[in-house]
């Protein structure tokens, strides 16, 4: 049992790297950048409402 704990603890390590590696490699760096700018391509909530008829309050 604890050499099958071993390879399930091999393989999970050696998956978790291949997918940092995937994750920062050169060819994911424009899609990396634009998920980044993301948050900063919605309009802003003050405008927004006042666009949309000012706020209910």
């Amino acid at each position: 049992m604890a050499m099958l704990n071993a390879v399930a603890t091999i393989i999970a390590m050696l998956t978790f790297l291949g997918i940092v590696w995937w994750a920062f490699s050169r060819g994911r760096a424009k899609a990396n950048y634009d998920a980044s700018m993301l948050p900063f391509s919605v309009p802003d909530e003050g405008d927004l409402e006042k666009k949309v008829g000012g706020s209910h309050e």
